[in-house]
C-alpha cells in the first residue's frame, strides 16, 4: 500500500510539472515567419483564436493592430485585441475576452507597465491558470522579459550612466522586479547582444546565483516545452550565464563584482537546453 501511495505521489508530481503550455519568448526586433508560424502551429494553426495583449506599450491600439496584422500575414484567421486597464483587470467582461482562447501574445514596450497593470488581478490569475491548462502564451522584446519570475525592470539602482549598454558589474546596481513567474528558475534579458547587455545579465545573476540568465537577442526565440527543455530559432543567438558553480563571488572596494568559473553557453538556432539540469542538449 505505501508503494501504490508512493507511486501516486510520483504521477502526479510528474503531472503537475510537465501540464503547463508551451512559451514562445522573443527577444525583440523583428518576428521572422519561423518563430511565428511556430506560435501558430503550436496554438493550433490557422483556426486557432488568439489573443494579443499590448498592455507593455504607451500605445496599445498601434502596437496591439501590428500584432494582429502579423499574426493575420502568417494565416491566422481569428486574432482579436484586448482592452483593459488595472483598473478594469477584475472586470467579468474583461476576463471573458480569455474564454476559448488558444494562445496568448503580449507585445513589447515596458514590462514595469505590463506587470504594474497585471499583477494582484483576476486576469493575471486567468492567464496563469489558462497557462497551466496547456495554453500557448507568446511575447517580444517586454512581452519577452516579464515571463521570468525574477524581472529586469531595464533601471539601473547605482550607476545611472548608460541606456542600452551597463557599464560595470556590480551588486545591486540592475533592478529588478516581480514578473509573471511562467518561469521560476531563470532570468531572461532581451534585445541582448544588439544591445550589449551581457554586463547587467551578469550583475543580475551574481546578484541571484541560483537562476540562469538567459539573454535573448532580437529576432530569435526560445521554445520552452511543457518539461522545462527549450529549443533556440531565429536568424541570432542565445546567451545562458550560470553562475550555479560559481566560485570566490566577492566585491572588492570599489564595489564591483569578482567571481570565478561563471559558465556561459552560447546557443544558435537549432540548439537544445534543459532549464532543469542547467545543460545544453546534445
Amino acid at each position: 500500500m505505501k508503494k501504490l501511495f508512493l507511486l501516486l505521489a510520483v504521477l502526479l508530481y510528474a503531472e503537475s510539472l510537465f501540464s503547463q503550455g508551451y512559451l514562445v519568448i522573443i527577444g525583440g526586433g523583428e518576428r521572422p515567419d519561423t518563430i511565428m508560424n511556430r506560435f501558430l502551429e503550436l496554438a493550433g494553426g490557422e483556426n486557432a483564436n488568439i489573443l494579443i495583449i499590448p498592455n507593455a506599450s504607451a500605445y496599445k491600439e498601434e502596437e496591439g493592430g501590428l500584432g494582429i496584422q502579423i499574426l493575420r500575414a502568417k494565416g491566422a484567421k481569428n486574432v482579436s485585441l484586448i482592452r483593459f486597464e488595472r483598473e478594469t483587470a477584475s472586470d467579468d467582461s474583461v476576463l471573458a475576452k480569455l474564454d476559448g482562447i488558444d494562445g496568448i501574445f503580449f507585445t513589447g514596450g515596458d514590462q514595469s507597465k505590463l506587470t504594474g497593470e497585471l499583477l494582484g488581478t483576476k486576469l493575471y490569475d486567468k492567464i496563469m491558470e489558462f497557462y497551466k491548462k496547456g495554453g500557448v502564451i507568446g511575447g517580444t522584446s517586454a512581452g519577452a522579459a516579464f515571463m521570468s519570475k525574477v524581472m529586469i525592470t531595464g533601471d539601473e539602482l547605482i550607476n545611472k550612466d548608460s541606456s542600452y549598454a551597463f557599464h560595470t558589474i556590480m551588486p545591486g546596481n540592475i533592478k529588478t522586479a516581480e514578473g509573471f513567474g511562467f518561469l521560476d528558475n531563470c532570468i531572461i534579458d532581451q534585445h541582448f547582444v544588439v544591445r550589449r547587455r551581457l554586463n547587467r545579465l551578469i550583475s543580475a545573476v551574481l546578484d541571484n546565483p541560483q537562476l540562469p540568465g538567459i539573454g535573448i537577442d532580437e529576432s530569435t526565440a526560445l521554445i520552452v516545452a511543457p518539461d522545462m527543455t527549450f529549443e533556440v530559432l531565429g536568424s541570432r543567438n542565445v546567451v545562458i550565464v550560470n553562475a550555479a558553480g560559481a566560485t570566490d563571488i566577492k566585491v572588492n572596494h570599489e564595489n564591483l563584482y569578482g567571481a570565478q568559473n561563471i559558465k556561459i553557453d552560447i546557443l544558435v538556432s537549432g540548439d537544445r537546453y534543459d532549464l532543469k539540469t542547467g545543460k545544453v542538449i546534445k
